[in-house]
């Protein structure tokens, strides 16, 4: 049996450009969050742990609706299962916690990087349906 993290994450698009985030010791660049602690809900959970490794507060909006699974990008073994909100930040995010690196990213720029599961696969396609993101063009 496969064992399941929750986790919730940010959206965040300004201008066509996702932002994402790489943890120190990674390779794979995914969206914010992190594991909502006992007693929190989600919202709140996602709140705080965008001010611990952005440091800055963030205003958030719809859920996106779906199933966001897939396998953890590093923890062998672990799927993740995912909530999305979309959200804005109310300030210039900067480097902390674990976060080794942040990029705002067009779709264009996805194909050449390196991508956590989950937001490589249903993710992307949510974001790119839900009219946030441009799906990449395919010739």
């Amino acid at each position: 049996m496969t064992k399941v993290i929750r986790v919730v994450c940010a959206a965040i698009i300004e201008q066509e450009r996702l932002l994402v985030v790489r943890k120190r010791g990674t390779t794979a660049f995914m969206l914010p969050g992190g594991k909502p602690e006992v007693g929190e809900s989600p919202e709140q959970a996602l709140r705080r742990e965008i001010d611990e490794e952005l440091g800055c507060p963030l205003t958030l909006g719809a859920e996106l609706a779906g199933d966001f699974s897939a396998p953890a990008a590093n923890e062998p073994g672990y799927t993740v299962q995912a909530r999305i909100w979309t959200g804005q930040l109310e300030a210039t995010p900067a480097i902390a916690a674990e976060i080794a690196e942040l990029r705002w990213i067009t779709a264009a720029d996805a194909a050449g990087l390196c991508l956590a599961p989950l937001l490589s696969g249903k993710t992307w396609t949510a974001l790119a349906r839900a009219g946030l993101m441009p799906q990449l063009a395919v010739a």
